[in-house]
């Protein structure tokens, strides 16, 4: 009994936990060991089937698990070796922050103010730390909030990019990317991919590879951004995005955005400014301020909201700069350049900027006053005086005697860029704006602008055409005429005879060595302006005509050099060249054109205060009109038409475009003195005076040289 008693005295479980009321101390140890220890029989019978196939789910899940932790381990060891590799070839920051292909063009006008930029603009590399913390704010408040704590790739942003493209209809990766920073600057340096001209087939198809959106590139993207952010500080990462992503306008990285577009540096731009360059971001062509300032603003007050959402900006500072938002300085409203910049730049830049990165300075002839002037005027009279809804085109030149030119519209939409430019590269037929160079073979061969031809009915037989018979515009004659008076009123028999008179291979000579220099008609209806040159030449041509008779190369380009460099790479490429005609048979020219505009079919191009000299000119059925016409300063052409030869309705070279004409050099000559025509009335011939008859007789009339050339020609009276 003893040792029965000493035994429970030893029983811990009954001090550590009271007994309940009705129930035995042995029970509950009874109860713990029967749950603790049953045998597997006893479970398999208790769990029959459903323990069976409890017992093979739970097999499954272990296996499950396994292999997917060692899948996890084998993908970890994969990507980690990828990242690796990747890292390994990363290039030291100040290898990869100018990110453009090429070089930029500046281009300045006669005056050395800069008009226009082409290539890609870089302003210079700077830094998460130097530029304006209401930029840096800005972009991170815009398209990477979480930048500061993501390892590279955001899971839970691409998940809410996929619900966003699935929710408005769209696929998976199509639309919202989800991408962080980090993953667009991979996607910037095309993931360490260098532009090669012999592996792709242009620059465009290599940038489009480097944007490609596939399942593939984007888990590049993603091992290339995680590597990045291994190699480079978040700062640096940023400081590279700021430096390489475009922002519009031909401009590259934060810099020469600021610049471009605000004329200061971007440490100084203020959270207005700020918001307005990270919003392009999203779209930079079309939400440049140069191409739609409002769409512009209005992207920056978006941005200014997301900056004060995630504490940037007090609802104060939001308020006031959503209220006055940022705009554009004027140097840059005035940058554009449209159809002159197209046109320097076509000329073979290539070879100066094609594989460098470069910047080019480019000095031009161009007057931005007469540019102005022109848009004007162009705008004025189709605004004015073109019915609404044709799809009549126009183009403008002015330059000055020497071929530089000044001022240039290509088109109705006057200061368009990358256009097809009417003004340079539309051929056209020139009509009777060609006869100034039939007149003026005959002056430079002795003749006088007061020697006569007969305007009459008129055939020639034409080698494997038959007959010709010219006719003139109003279908009348007016028997016999001077030249002068044939110029005047734009007679086309008179012309046709002086062309074959004097020698048609010598007419084609002169308008060659003026600078007509394409592929001319052979034929009498050479004369009538039946070959065909752009609008460039036909001014240029006028152009030698007012210098006295040289020969003139149409030029904008003054002198190319290597930014920061003193030394030309090129100098002016045109100007002046030989002599064409005799002084004195290019200033009876132009007394004779003088007359086309005083009385005859060009008196609509007629300026108030300064004689003018021109001519008009309509092509075979009405499809090109033209004016070309010039004062002592300054040579101008106009050209209206369709691009696709429909002919033009109620316009002629001596209605619409003598007017644009006139309003052109209205506004161009605006305050500049008056300077009288470099022109030569011709002396009359003198005629002997009879001998006193007792029977008075009249005087016989002296033939010219012309007609008397023409009836040993055509044996006629």
């Amino acid at each position: 009994m003893s040792s029965s008693k000493g035994k429970s005295g030893r029983l811990v479980a009954d001090r550590r936990y009271p007994r309940k009321a009705g129930k035995s101390a042995a029970k509950p140890a009874q109860g713990r060991k029967t749950k603790t220890r049953r045998k597997p029989a006893q479970r398999q019978r208790r769990g029959g089937i459903l323990g069976f196939f409890g017992a093979i789910l739970r097999w499954i899940l272990r296996l499950v698990w396994r292999v997917t932790l060692s899948a996890t381990v084998v993908v970890a060891l994969i990507l980690g070796s990828a990242v690796l590799y990747v890292y390994s070839g990363l290039p030291e920051l100040s290898e990869v922050t100018d990110g453009r292909a090429r070089g930029s063009v500046t281009l300045l006008d006669r005056d050395g103010k800069v008009f226009a930029l082409r290539g890609d603009q870089f302003g210079g590399a700077v830094t998460a730390d130097t530029v304006s913390e209401h930029l840096k704010n800005a972009v991170v408040a815009t398209e990477d909030r979480r930048f500061y704590w993501h390892f590279g790739v955001s899971p839970r942003g691409v998940a809410s990019a996929i619900r966003i493209n699935l929710r408005e209809g769209r696929g998976p990766l199509s639309g919202h990317g989800g991408s962080t920073i980090t993953q667009q600057t991979a996607k910037l340096l095309c993931l360490g991919v260098q532009y090669d001209p012999d592996e792709w087939e242009s620059e465009a198809d290599y940038v489009a590879d480097c944007r490609r959106g596939s399942l593939s590139r984007k888990a590049q993207e993603a091992i290339y951004a995680i590597a990045m952010e291994a190699k480079y500080t978040k700062d640096e990462i940023l400081s590279i995005y700021l430096n390489r992503a475009y922002m519009g306008g031909g401009a590259y990285g934060a810099e020469a955005a600021a610049q471009r577009y605000f004329a200061k540096p971007a440490a100084a731009l203020n959270p207005a400014e700020a918001a307005m360059l990270a919003g392009l971001l999203t779209a930079p062509s079309t939400l440049a301020p140069t191409s739609n300032l409002q769409r512009s603003q209005d992207r920056a007050a978006t941005v200014l909201r997301l900056m004060y959402d995630q504490g940037y900006l007090g609802e104060e500072d939001m308020r006031h700069y959503q209220e006055n938002p940022a705009v554009l300085a004027q140097g840059a409203r005035n940058l554009g350049g449209g159809y002159f910049a197209d046109w320097i730049m076509s000329s073979d830049m290539d070879y100066l900027i094609g594989d460098t990165t470069e910047d080019v300075i480019i000095e031009t002839t161009l007057d931005q006053r007469i540019q102005r002037a022109t848009a004007s005027a162009v705008d004025k009279i189709f605004t004015e005086k073109v019915r609404e809804g044709s799809k009549a085109q126009v183009a403008v030149i002015v330059m000055s005697a020497d071929g530089a030119v000044r001022g240039m519209v290509g088109g109705r939409d006057t200061d368009a860029t990358g256009l097809f430019n009417r003004a340079t590269q539309a051929v056209r037929q020139t009509g009777s704006a060609f006869k100034p160079f039939v007149y003026a073979t005959a002056l430079e061969l002795g003749y006088s602008p007061l020697d006569t031809v007969v305007d009459e009915p008129y055939c020639l037989n034409i080698p494997g055409s038959g007959q010709w018979c010219p006719e003139n515009y109003s279908r009348r004659h007016y028997g016999r005429v001077s030249l002068a008076e044939a110029l005047e009123k734009s007679l086309n028999i008179p012309a046709v005879k002086v062309s074959e008179t004097v020698g048609r291979d010598l007419v084609l000579r002169v308008a060659r060595d003026f600078g007509i220099y394409r592929e001319l008609a052979d034929t009498p209806a050479l004369a009538l302006g039946a070959s065909e040159a752009t609008l460039l030449e036909m001014t240029g041509a006028y152009a030698g005509i007012l210098n006295g008779g040289s020969s003139v190369r149409p030029y904008g380009q003054q002198l190319i050099r290597y930014k920061g460099a003193s030394d030309p790479l090129i100098e002016a490429s045109g100007g002046m060249g030989e002599r064409v005609i005799r002084e004195e048979a290019a200033q009876q020219l132009v007394w004779m054109m003088r007359r086309v505009v005083a009385q005859g079919t060009g008196g609509r191009a007629a300026l108030p205060d300064r004689q003018v000299a021109g001519k008009t000119g309509t092509s075979q059925e009405a499809r090109d009109a033209w004016f070309v016409g010039f004062t002592a300063d300054y040579v101008a052409g106009v050209w209206m038409g369709y691009d696709d030869n429909t002919p033009l309705t109620g316009v002629t070279g001596s209605g619409l475009p003598a007017e644009i004409w006139h309003e052109v050099m209205l506004r161009v000559h605006d305050g500049l003195p008056v300077s009288p025509l470099p022109m030569m009335e011709p002396v009359p011939p003198k005629v002997p005076e009879p001998e006193p008859q007792p029977v008075p007789r009249q005087p016989q009339r002296r033939d010219s040289i012309l007609e008397q050339v023409l009836r040993d020609i055509l044996g006629g009276n």
